[in-house]
C-alpha cells in the first residue's frame, strides 16, 4: 500500500517570519565584497603593552601565498588557497572546503611602526606582532606620598 500525501500549496509556501530569518541570515553572514569560493578568515586582535597582536586562522595556506601590508591604520591581509586535486565536480559527494582567494583588510586600534612587524605562522595560524608607536604606548606615573 502506497503513502500519498495531499498537495497543499500553503504548506509549500514560507512564512512571513522564515522568511525574514532567511533574509538576515544571508545578509549577515555573507558580508558584501567576498566571493563564496573563499571566505575571510576567523581573527583575533588583542594588544599588549608594547604591541598589537593580530592572529588570523587560515587552515590549508601556505605562507608564501600569503601577501600582508600596513598602510597608515589598516592591515591587509590577502591569501590564497589552492585546490590540490584534479577530481572531477560530479565526482563530489561532499564538498565543504573552500578554495580561491580573500582580501580582508582591518583598521587598527593606535599606531604601529610597521617596518618592525613580525609576522609567523606555524599550524595554521597567522600571528602578526605590531609595534605600537612610542606615544601610544601607556606610561605609568609613580605617586610620592609626602
Amino acid at each position: 500500500m502506497s503513502n500519498l500525501t495531499r498537495f497543499e500549496p500553503a504548506r509549500e509556501m514560507l512564512t512571513l517570519r522564515e522568511a525574514m530569518d532567511q533574509l538576515f541570515n544571508e545578509a549577515f553572514t555573507r558580508p558584501f565584497g567576498l566571493t563564496p569560493d573563499m571566505q575571510a578568515p576567523s581573527i583575533d586582535m588583542f594588544q599588549t603593552e608594547d604591541n598589537l597582536v593580530v592572529r588570523a586562522a587560515l587552515p590549508g595556506v601556505k605562507a608564501e601565498d600569503m601577501q600582508i601590508s600596513v598602510t597608515g591604520d589598516l592591515l591587509t591581509i590577502k591569501a590564497e588557497m589552492k585546490e590540490k586535486t584534479n577530481i572531477k565536480e560530479e565526482a563530489y559527494h561532499i564538498r565543504e572546503q573552500r578554495y580561491g582567494s580573500f582580501e580582508r583588510t582591518l583598521s587598527l586600534p593606535s599606531e604601529v611602526l610597521a617596518d618592525k612587524a613580525k609576522a609567523e605562522f606555524e599550524n595554521g595560524i597567522l600571528t602578526i606582532t605590531l609595534p605600537k608607536v612610542e606615544e601610544t604606548r601607556p606610561k605609568t606615573i609613580t605617586v610620592k606620598a609626602k
